[in-house]
């Protein structure tokens, strides 16, 4: 059988992008910090790290849960709508 791997969501790739992005962006931070000996970017840095991480959450979770609507409805043999994703950010 010849099985086809299914392509990642474009929500997931954002968030995984972000991720990946923090992650080096706090590595090379803590490299110059202890290169320098200087602590002061660590006030920047703590705020910014979280409040990306924050928002690419937001926006995957927000993403994803209009994908899984259309998977669903197309998997009942459902035709979306635009009126069918109406009320998506009323519940965030």
């Amino acid at each position: 059988m010849n099985r086809r791997k299914r392509p990642k969501e474009f929500s997931k790739k954002i968030f995984i992008g972000v991720a990946v992005v923090n992650i080096v962006l706090i590595a090379f931070s803590l490299y110059m910090m202890y290169a320098t000996g200087d602590l002061t970017p660590l006030s920047y840095i703590i705020p910014a790290a979280a409040a990306e991480m924050a928002t690419a959450t937001g926006f995957y979770y927000s993403k994803a849960k209009a994908e899984n609507k259309i998977k669903l409805m197309k998997s009942n043999g459902i035709k979306p709508k635009e009126e069918d994703f109406g009320d998506i950010n009323s519940n965030i």
